[in-house]
């Protein structure tokens, strides 16, 4: 069975709502992603970091236990895992507070074999953070001589909206890597200053990266590749949270390239029919973790979605 491997931080997110804390949740943004994929049965490593403490111990124990490799998470010993408080506003989006205590080594871990096919899933600051970028790179190198399909995901926050410029040759560096990239209409507005997904692809992402999708929250998802180019509308849902809509949808993409049999062979020549299957997981997934504090799907759900005599989807 062909792998996903995804490299990110592990952090725990601490829910507030009116003021007061809800859940607490294992976390980060490819995590969240990986968590969906190992609970729907894939063949799923993580590459990461966590501290030697309770709270690591809690997210190590959350990956096994949901189906996800944690060979390849580096335990240090002279920090702390970071923890995160998201504080929900009236419409349950989060805004955060980050507490981090890492040690001076990092990510000092072994890459997980990587066969053909396989397929990479990396995003966020984790993978432009200027103390980790030499170990990125040396992993991005090894995942492409090993031809591994590469998902980028930019999930650039607010909170680095002023880095945007001294980042910018590292954000195109990971383009040039990727086979399809993800932003939010937010994301693309921190990086380049403008939220139009078609003139973000035409002036930034086209020479490097042939397949591009953009979301945008409760609103349409833009796709644009070399077969197709296509606005999918987003049915609307109750949302207790949307902690995790972003990972969840990216955990979609995945699921779909792996049941549509997307190989780096035709990665670039995937059929308009092939992209409405692989789009629909994603939406599926990014509205039924909205209706939750989790910021992964159920194991119910992914079990439900595995047999299809089970599933009932939110979209047409």
């Amino acid at each position: 069975m062909r792998k996903i491997i995804g490299i990110g931080e592990t952090i725990m997110d601490i829910i507030f709502k009116n003021g007061q804390p809800t859940a607490a949740v294992p976390g980060g943004s490819v995590f969240n992603s990986v968590i969906t994929l190992g609970r729907l049965g894939l063949n799923v490593t993580f590459i990461s970091e966590t501290g030697n403490d309770r709270v690591g111990r809690i997210i190590l124990d959350f990956l096994a236990d949901n189906g996800v490799n944690n060979e390849n998470v580096c335990v240090y010993y002279d920090g702390r895992t970071p923890i995160s408080l998201a504080w929900l506003n009236q419409q349950n989006d989060a805004e955060y507070e980050f507490y981090k205590d890492y040690p001076k080594a990092r990510l000092d871990v072994i890459w997980p074999r990587i066969e053909r096919g396989d397929i990479v899933v990396m995003g966020s600051y984790f993978v432009l953070n200027p103390v980790l970028r030499n170990k990125v790179l040396e992993f991005l190198n090894y995942a492409k001589e090993r031809e591994a399909i590469i998902y980028y995901d930019f999930n650039f926050r607010d909170s680095h909206k002023g880095e945007a410029m001294k980042l910018y040759p590292d954000i195109l560096e990971n383009l040039e890597f990727a086979d399809i990239v993800r932003g939010s209409t937010e994301d693309l507005t921190n990086m380049f200053g403008d939220n139009d997904p078609h003139r973000i692809f035409q002036k930034e992402v086209e020479f490097y990266c042939k397949n591009m999708i953009c979301t945008d929250g409760g609103g349409k998802v833009t796709l644009i590749s070399p077969t197709t180019c296509k606005e999918f509308t987003v049915k609307p849902v109750e949302t207790v949270s949307t902690i995790g809509a972003g990972d969840n949808f990216n955990a979609g993409i995945i699921y779909g390239l792996v049941k549509e049999n997307i190989t780096p062979d035709n990665i670039n020549q995937i059929s308009p029919e092939s992209w409405e299957n692989i789009m629909q997981p994603a939406l599926d997934f990014s509205a039924h973790v909205c209706q939750s504090l989790n910021n992964s799907i159920s194991k119910e759900y992914a079990q439900s979605y595995i047999n299809p005599t089970q599933k009932t989807t939110l979209f047409d």
